[in-house]
Formats: C-alpha cells, sequence, structure tokens
C-alpha cells in the first residue's frame, strides 16, 4: 500500500511526485527536484485535492508514503498538526484570509521535515488577496511548502504561476474509475460502470452515484429536462425546479454545520454558563455572531451555485451525446441507457441547433460562477434550450 493508491489514472504525476520526495530527502534540489511552492491542477474530478495529500504524506512520512502510518493517515484527513489543508468555505479568499493563511504557515513544524500548506481553489483568491502572498510564495521559509489547487493554470494570476511549480492532473478514463469503484468501495461491476461512464471521470460523482440512490434519481430528473420545454411556461418551470433541487441540496449539505458551528460559538461566549447576565451574554455574542452568519450564508450561496452547476454538466453530457449521433462519430455515449431518447432528440434537430444548445449551457455556466442572478440565468438558459435560435441576455 502506498499514499499514491488515492489517485486514479495520474502516473506521470505521481513521478513527478515522487521524484520531489526523493530530492526533498536528500536536503532539497531546486530544478528537477524539491521546491518549496506547488500548483496542482486538473479538471473537476481529477484527484486535485487527494494529490495534495498524498504529496503532503509521502514529504512528512520517514518511509515516504507508506500509505499506512499515522503521519500519512493524517496528513490524508487534515488532522496532522504540520499539514494545513484550507478550504474555502465562502466565494472568495480575502485579503484578511490571506494574511491569516502567512501567520499560520510560519509556525516551525513540531515533529516534520515540512509544514505544508495545501489550499483548495486557489483560484478564489481575489487580486488583493494574492498581492499579500507573493512574497512568501516567492521565498518562503525553509521549513514551508506551498500546494495550490485549481482547475488549471489560467485560473489564477501570472504572479502566482510565474512562483509555483506546476503538476498537471488528466480526466482518468472511464474504465480505469470503474475498476477504482470496485476495488475501493466494493461496488458491483455493473454499477460501477454505469457510476463512470456517467460521471465523466469525476471521481467524487462517480462514487455518489455509485453508492447514493438520491444522487441518481436527481441526475435522471436533470436529463428529464430537455424533454420536458414543450412551451414557454413549462421553461419557467423547469428552471425553478432546477434551483429548488439545487438549494434542497445546498441546505442538506450546510444546515447541520451551521447548527454546530452557532452551537459552538454560544457555548464559548458563555451560554448555559453561570453568573453570566443575558445582558452581557447578548452584547458579547453580537458582533460574533454576525460575523458567523456572514460567513454561513456565503457559503451556503457556493453550495448552491455548485449544485447548479453540476446539474449543468449533466445537461452538456445529454446534448453531447445528442451531437455524437447526429455527427456519426464512433464514441462510447456519456447516457447510454437513454439511447432511445438521444436518438428522438438527434433525429429531431440539426447539429448546429445542438452545437448552440451546448454553447448555452456554457454561457451559463460561466454566469453562474461569475455570480449573475440564477432565476434568470436558469430561466435563460431553458428558453435557449427549447428554441436555439433565441438568445437570451
Amino acid at each position: 500500500m502506498s499514499a499514491w493508491d488515492a489517485l486514479v489514472g495520474q502516473d506521470a504525476a505521481v513521478e513527478e511526485f515522487s521524484r520531489a520526495v526523493d530530492a526533498a530527502g536528500l536536503g532539497g534540489d531546486a530544478g528537477q527536484g524539491m521546491t518549496h511552492a506547488w500548483l496542482i491542477t486538473g479538471p473537476p474530478g481529477s484527484g486535485r485535492s487527494t494529490a495534495a495529500a498524498a504529496f503532503a504524506a509521502a514529504l512528512q512520512c520517514p518511509d515516504r508514503g507508506c500509505g499506512t502510518c499515522s503521519i500519512c493517515r493524517g496528513a490524508r484527513t487534515g488532522t496532522h498538526p504540520d499539514v494545513e489543508i484550507v478550504r474555502s468555505e465562502t466565494l472568495s479568499y480575502s485579503t484578511d484570509d490571506a494574511r491569516e493563511l502567512i501567520a499560520r504557515s510560519s509556525i516551525v513544524p513540531a515533529d516534520a521535515p515540512w509544514h505544508i500548506v495545501i489550499i483548495e481553489d486557489a483560484d478564489r483568491f481575489t487580486d488583493q488577496a494574492v498581492n499579500v502572498l507573493l512574497k512568501v510564495l516567492e521565498e518562503p521559509p525553509p521549513h514551508l511548502v506551498w500546494i495550490l489547487c485549481a482547475p488549471s493554470a489560467e485560473d489564477v494570476l501570472p504572479t502566482i504561476r510565474s512562483r509555483v511549480r506546476a503538476v498537471n492532473l488528466r480526466t482518468p478514463s472511464t474504465p480505469e474509475v470503474a475498476a477504482a469503484l470496485q476495488e475501493r468501495y466494493g461496488v458491483d461491476p455493473a454499477m460501477a460502470a454505469f457510476a463512470a461512464r456517467a460521471s465523466q471521470g469525476h471521481i467524487g460523482r462517480a462514487r455518489a452515484l455509485a453508492t447514493d440512490e438520491g444522487a441518481r434519481l436527481r441526475r435522471q430528473e436533470i436529463l428529464r429536462i430537455p424533454g420536458s420545454l414543450r412551451d414557454l411556461a413549462a421553461c419557467f418551470i423547469a428552471a425553478g425546479e432546477l434551483l429548488s433541487s439545487a438549494m434542497e441540496d445546498a441546505s442538506a449539505l450546510t444546515d447541520a454545520l451551521d447548527a454546530e458551528e452557532e452551537d459552538e460559538l454560544r457555548r464559548a461566549y458563555g451560554d448555559g454558563a453561570e453568573g453570566v447576565t443575558k445582558a452581557r451574554y447578548d452584547k458579547l455574542l453580537s458582533k460574533p455572531l454576525k460575523d458567523l452568519q456572514k460567513m454561513q450564508k456565503s457559503r451556503r450561496t457556493r453550495a448552491i451555485r455548485d449544485q447548479v452547476d453540476r446539474a449543468l454538466v449533466d445537461l452538456l453530457s445529454y446534448y453531447r451525446d445528442v451531437l455524437v449521433l447526429q455527427m456519426g462519430a464512433s464514441v462510447a455515449l456519456v447516457n447510454d441507457e437513454m439511447r432511445t431518447q438521444l436518438q428522438q432528440e438527434a433525429s429531431s434537430s440539426l447539429s448546429s441547433d445542438t452545437g448552440r444548445r451546448l454553447e448555452a449551457i456554457e454561457r451559463t455556466r460561466l454566469a453562474v460562477h461569475a455570480n449573475g442572478a440564477l432565476p434568470l440565468v436558469l430561466e435563460g438558459l431553458m428558453v435557449e434550450l427549447k428554441d436555439p435560435l433565441v438568445a437570451v441576455r
């Protein structure tokens, strides 16, 4: 067993990381060996965070990533004292977030060769926050390793790209994902094959589809949308249902966490303690509670937009399959279980229409990421899917 076993289909990246680990064990070597600032890129689901955690484990482990010791387990789960995993729970990292990161990163490792900071979603840094980080990225303390994660190098500012060493992950193949589902989670071969194909190489999505019936049902609801867009009213209904579903899924992810955080904050400020008057308690709690609720609102907004984007990716796969059939391409369908409906769609429309529908979905994804008003952008999308010659701006 090895720390690298968690990665699926990333042999080239594992080889590069392993060379860096070997160089680090020899005292470090800028160039082909070890560097102190890394950028891991790759499409959604390729395993950027998993790769970062495996790299951190290999750097800290005396056996260079055995995968079984407490050091490897702690690095993977974020419980190792010298491996800090930073996840953005809001729409962006602010300058205050960047300053706090710098302060924490200056801590000398307690009982490890490195203090490692893994930053997920490094593309969410504001320009101002990036400017705060530049100096420490360029000249980090000798004990510090930065590992940034982003979808692509173009998603981070050039000033960051020039200061890091980039490693790009690829999308795992369908057979690789199916094999991983069977080996790691004991998924039935038929279900594993379906989940791997439907997820389009997204490991986390494949696991959800293979193990969660609710995830499969929600996906089916999204894929029914194209066939339901009979008139303008149906377009508005479909948009509303998609958004409602995304909000429900986001609430399922955030409600319990919100309540737990608020309870913990109230206890920290004396809720239920003897000798604390209600007036003093309310005064002390007022500002931190408002700050917490503001952060939670931002996290919920991000969760909703992430769920909407997941639905849009499913719609992309539908029209991608329609175009494959229209062009007579000899490639596998993502939604092969819907072949009959896809063939009907392909025969009743033109490939140029399908191309415009695909472009409309991609524009909508960009609008979602740019914080566009979700009801409006989704309603506009549904109208364009019904009639791709209607451009809604």
